[in-house]
């Protein structure tokens, strides 16, 4: 069995499983949409992730009707959540061991802030 992030299936295989053409593939990483993996002789080879994450694109694309910019947008700011649950994640650990000692551990004392840009579009 294969890990989830190990490219380990061609284009024509993916294409088949997803049933779209391999044009679409190569359209959506020209995009930046997607970005499999490249063997030494330059084919392409997607991982489990890389067909998880080209569902979600047609699932948006097709059953949502988004756009291909609003589909890089949408994925921008899920992989921004994905990166803040999992800061979230290590705070609440660190958290919990201050609790735990009943004290906060000096290299731990210092709180670093995080700026967010939000961009509203106007129609």
């Amino acid at each position: 069995m294969h890990s989830y992030d190990e490219p380990v299936y061609l284009i024509s295989v993916v294409a088949n499983i997803l049933n779209i053409h391999p044009q679409t593939l190569r359209q959506y990483e020209r995009e930046g949409l997607l970005e499999p993996s490249r063997t030494q002789g330059r084919m392409r080879l997607y991982s489990q992730r890389d067909i998880d994450r080209m569902k979600l694109i047609l699932r948006l694309t097709r059953d949502m009707g988004v756009n291909l910019a609003g589909v890089d947008i949408i994925l921008q700011l899920k992989e921004q959540i994905d990166n803040m649950r999992d800061e979230m994640g290590d705070l609440k650990q660190a958290l919990s061991e201050v609790n735990r000692n009943g004290y906060v551990v000096k290299s731990k004392a210092i709180v670093a802030k995080n700026n967010y840009d939000i961009i509203i579009f106007k129609k």
